[in-house]
């Protein structure tokens, strides 16, 4: 049983490793203009009290998985601080993928709850894939489905405040196949 734990771990390593030399840092600007070009996230930019921009997220498991990616946090569009996203997940997944994360804060209650230090998204929480994929998720609150044809198309399904936080999220590579529980956990440092 030992084995198979180092075994696991290792596989997860190389998973990393793979994934981080394989993907390009996406720089803050080109991740920026990105979700600003897609029509479903423009009103956010110009509404939300500020956001957490994560250009280069690299997940990968294999029955163990994890996720990291360095970001900046922003209120209304001054640069506020510095965040690091982690995630651990348990179930069926199996493979690598590098994305980026934005996370718009409806008002300055959301924006203090994620920079109060060390804040985790919750299970109800659930984020729109800005390029083409679909995503489902179900919960102690519910069902929930949605479906993004990518923004070349101009057809992006919305997303709603959940908790004053909405996410975006968009694909740059790798392929995961996974069904897994966990949440993204967030720290944050201020300038």
């Amino acid at each position: 049983m030992k084995l198979l734990r180092i075994v696991v771990l290792l596989c997860i390593f190389l998973l990393f490793a793979t994934l981080a030399s394989a993907a390009k840092p996406d720089s803050y600007t080109t991740a920026t203009k990105r979700f600003q070009e897609s029509t479903e996230a423009q009103n956010y930019f110009n509404h939300a009290y500020g956001y957490a921009l994560f250009p280069t997220i690299g997940k990968g498991g294999i029955a163990i998985g994890g996720a990291y990616g360095q970001g900046r946090v922003y209120q209304n569009g001054k640069l506020t601080g510095t965040a690091t996203l982690t995630q651990l997940t348990i179930g069926f997944q199996l493979g690598g993928q590098a994305y980026s994360e934005i996370i718009f804060f409806e008002d300055e209650r959301a924006y203090k709850e994620f920079t109060s230090g060390a804040f985790s998204l919750n299970a109800k929480a659930s984020a729109v894939a800005i390029t083409a994929g679909v995503q489902a998720q179900t919960g102690t609150r519910g069902q929930t489905a949605g479906v993004s044809s990518g923004p070349a198309s101009g057809k992006q399904f919305g997303s709603d405040y959940v908790s004053g936080m909405a996410i975006f999220v968009h694909a740059r590579g790798g392929l995961m196949y996974e069904a897994s529980v966990g949440g993204q956990k967030f720290t944050f440092e201020g300038l």
